[in-house]
Order: C-alpha cells, then sequence, then structure tokens
C-alpha cells in the first residue's frame, strides 16, 4: 500500500468549521491514509490548569492520564467528521495503535509502533485516526511524549508503515525564515534540508518538534509542513540519512529564537577528576537537554560549568544540581531573565564571517551576547530576554532574509 500519513494540529482542529475542513481535506487523498491528532485548541493548557486546581503538583501519572483524553477525543470527532461525509474512519487510542513509549511521564520517547490494527483498518479501506503526543508504557500506563510530541508520533507511524511521505498540517504556511509573528517580512522556506530543519527546531522554531525531524533524519522520511487553513504548497524537509553538510554553500537559511532558557552555573571545588560529565550525566538522569556549555579545565582548582537549558526544567534539576555542587564546597546559580538567539545554515564553522557579523550587529544595537555557541549548522548566543524579540528583527535584516535564496546567496556569500 502506498500510504500517506497526516498530522493535524490542535489549531487546526479548534473549531467545528475546522475539523470539517480537515475532513474534506483527508476525504481528497486517493490513497490508503493514517491520520495523527494533537489536541483540540488549547486544551491541554486548560486541562493542566484544572488539574492545578486539584493540588499543586498533581501526580504525573495521573496528569498524563488526564492529558491523553486531549487527543483522544480529536481523533474520535475527526473520525466521526469523517463517517458524516460518507468516509469510514475508526479512532485510535496509543494503545489500539500500538505505540509503545519509555520513559518518564510527561516526556516519554517512542520505543515501537506495532501497526498491526492500524494496518488492518487501512486494507478496510478506512482511514485510521490516531491519537498523537502518547504512547503505553511497560506498565500498561499511558506516557505522554512532551510539547509537540504528536509530531514524533506521525513521523514515527509513517517510519512504521512505509509511508512515502509524512504531512504535517499547523496554523502557519510552512517553515519560515523567522517567527512571522515577530519578523513580518519573514517568508517561507520551500525548500529545507532536514539537518538544518532539526537546528532550527532545537533552536527555538516551532513549527516541528524537533524529535520529530531527528527521526524523520534517521528514517529518511520527507516531512512536507503545511497549513490546513489554505491550499499553499508549504515547506518540503528532505534528505534523510546520510545528509552531509556542503562547506561552499555558507548561507544563512533562519533566524530563531527561544525564550524558555534558564542559563545555569555550577561551580565546585576541583575533585580530581571531571565533574563535567558527572553534571551531564545528572541532566541526562532527567532528560534535560543542555545547549551553549562551557567548562574550565580540570587543571584548576575551582571547577565550573555553565550551560543553558529549558527555563521549565531549571526547578527539576536545581535540587539534584545544588546537592552535587555542595557534596564539593560549591553551589548554583541559576539565571533565567536571559533567552537564545540563532542563525542557522550551512557551513558556519567555514565562515566565521558570519559569527562576526552576528556578533557585531547584536553589539552596535546595544544586545549584550554571552555564551556563544557555533557548528557547521548553527550559532547561538544567550542575550537578554528582554532583547531576545529585538535580536531576532535584527539579524533578520542583517542576513537579508526576506530575499530569495538565490539573491541572498550573492549577498552573503564570501
Amino acid at each position: 500500500m502506498d500510504i500517506v500519513v497526516q498530522k493535524y494540529g490542535g489549531s487546526s482542529l479548534a473549531t467545528l468549521e475546522r475539523v470539517r475542513r480537515v475532513a474534506d481535506r483527508i476525504a481528497k487523498e486517493r490513497g490508503p491514509v493514517a491520520v495523527v491528532v494533537s489536541a483540540q485548541g488549547d486544551l491541554t493548557d486548560t486541562l493542566i490548569r484544572t488539574a492545578a486546581g486539584y493540588g499543586a503538583a498533581p501526580p504525573a501519572r495521573e496528569l498524563d492520564q488526564l492529558l491523553a483524553t486531549g487527543e483522544s477525543a480529536s481523533a474520535a470527532l475527526l473520525a466521526i467528521a469523517l463517517h458524516d461525509i460518507g468516509v469510514p474512519a475508526v479512532s485510535l487510542t496509543a494503545a489500539q495503535a500500538g505505540v509503545l513509549a519509555e520513559g518518564r511521564h510527561g516526556a516519554g520517547v517512542i520505543a515501537a509502533v506495532q501497526t498491526d490494527r492500524v494496518r488492518r483498518v487501512l486494507r478496510d479501506g478506512q482511514v485510521a485516526v490516531v491519537a498523537g503526543f502518547q504512547g503505553i508504557g511497560a506498565d500498561d500506563d499511558v506516557v505522554t511524549l512532551g510539547r509537540g510530541g504528536s509530531d514524533t508520533t506521525a513521523v514515527a507511524l509513517a517510519a512504521e508503515l512505509g509511508a512515502r511521505r509524512c504531512e504535517i498540517y499547523t496554523d502557519v504556511d510552512g517553515v519560515y525564515s523567522a517567527d512571522p509573528r515577530v519578523v513580518s517580512v519573514a517568508r517561507v522556506l520551500p525548500e529545507v534540508d532536514v539537518a538544518v530543519m532539526a537546528e532550527m527546531a532545537f533552536a527555538g522554531a516551532r513549527v516541528l518538534h524537533s524529535r520529530s525531524v531527528e527521526l524523520a533524519a534517521m528514517e529518511g522520511i520527507e516531512i512536507h509542513v503545511r497549513s490546513s487553513l489554505t491550499d499553499g504548497r508549504g515547506s518540503v524537509i528532505s534528505g534523510g540519512a546520510g545528509v552531509k553538510v556542503l562547506e561552499t554553500r555558507g548561507v544563512i537559511v533562519a533566524v530563531t529564537h527561544d525564550m524558555d532558557v534558564a542559563r545555569v552555573l555550577v561551580h565546585t571545588r576541583g575533585a580530581g577528576r571531571d565533574l563535567a560529565a558527572e553534571v551531564l550525566g545528572l541532566l541526562a538522569g532527567h532528560a534535560v537537554p543542555v545547549d551553549l556549555v562551557a567548562r574550565s579545565g580540570t587543571y584548576e582548582e575551582e571547577f565550573r560549568m555553565g550551560f543553558t537549558i529549558r527555563r521549565n526544567d531549571a526547578e527539576r534539576v536545581r535540587p539534584d544540581l545544588a546537592r552535587f555542587a555542595a557534596a564539593l564546597g560549591g553551589g548554583v546559580v541559576v539565571e533565567e531573565h536571559v533567552g537564545k538567539l540563532s542563525v542557522v545554515g550551512m557551513g558556519l564553522l567555514n565562515r566565521p564571517q558570519y559569527t562576526a557579523r552576528m556578533l557585531a550587529a547584536l553589539s552596535a544595537a546595544g544586545i549584550t551576547t554571552s555564551w556563544i555557541s557555533t557548528s557547521q549548522l548553527r550559532t547561538s548566543v544567550a542575550v537578554p530576554l528582554d532583547r531576545v524579540l529585538d535580536g531576532v528583527e535584527l539579524l533578520h535584516r542583517e542576513f537579508e532574509l526576506d530575499r530569495d535564496d538565490a539573491t541572498a546567496r550573492s549577498a552573503t556569500a564570501a
């Protein structure tokens, strides 16, 4: 079967009219279609607030049980809408669709997708509507996959079904050169290399979950990002496994920003061993990704290690970090009034002038920078939180990202 997997986000399903529009779009597909859905609108946030009203710290298991109902409701409602226009459909929870997850509640990862039930539905000529954002753990409990987890569900399902593509539908027209809510002249990127998209997603671009892009790269899945509200072409993310960074291109593709950032400094007395590995191991135990890492040398009397993490992870890991540092005569400093600015492209290590231009432009505008990190695909800096959006607009102008690829390349290439 030549299967297409589609995913619809919460904004695409927020109203009855939008659900019907999605159903009409699905009905136009000629081959087998599997659909992954998020909770409608802001339902997940509403459920979180409701749970908080019953207790300051709801048990993680019970919160997952509650949040998973949002996606399950979306799946059933879309299946009903499809039936209403004569398209047979079956809604499936994660358990019914065979989505298996590992890890802690609220931050699970997909371990496998047992697609027997989904394949039977498709062979029977029905649309399989799968609840995203959730999997079933080893104890048969629901484990949610974290914000944006429905994207990962869709890509994982596409990989296991051998789908030719995975279409992600949202309320924007595709992947932009910057957040269009911040930069009015930001443009849709018709094609994005999957490695570049992975960096954009990790550095703050909200259109796709970073884990979904990484999975697409590993599995060779082509992702189409389109608006569910219009009929535009959107953006195609391709490249798959084995993508190589071309050193000669050296083109800035986008500016991204992340305001969910905390800057952490761990300092202790020397311990005669590599404390950096222990700090990173502690963070890994909490499944907390780190960025912009800097550390002192092992030969120095005082150990210092700085890094950025998500602000909403800071309080969760602070107690363990503080205990670790205190045992070695040190402490932990967490600063939350910071954000992260990134320029993303190709061959940036071989084009240091891009980093120089980035820093010079920000400095000229009075935007202080610290804790820089650069790779072939991304350069990121920490900046004051209240200047993040100014920096996005500034860098978008600096690298002339409102212009098409060919013009921008001739303007920025050295």
